[in-house]
């Protein structure tokens, strides 16, 4: 394995920890955002459901699937920048 530049990995060290300071910050706020306005979002109706009780049950599951993804496609452009993607 050769060497890497240690401000290759700096760099690629920051990144990650930027994307992933980002995604908590949004799990921070869907998971926990939503308590707070739960009146307000339940005069809103969904499917049938009152909207509060639909994001916190549905709503925030998708979003927290969708970050997997996201960071997922994210974390491999960043790997490829850099060059520690996976030979296939």
């Amino acid at each position: 394995m050769a060497l890497v530049d240690k401000e290759k990995l700096e760099a690629y060290h920051k990144t990650n920890i930027r994307y992933i300071v980002i995604f908590v910050i949004i799990w921070f706020i869907v998971s926990l955002g939503g308590i707070l306005i739960v009146k307000e979002l339940n005069n809103i109706t969904f499917l049938g459901f009152p909207f509060g009780y639909y994001l916190g049950a549905q709503g925030s599951i998708l979003v927290f699937i969708a970050e997997i993804f996201i960071y997922s496609k994210l974390m491999d452009n960043l790997d490829k920048k850099y060059g520690f993607h996976e030979l296939q």
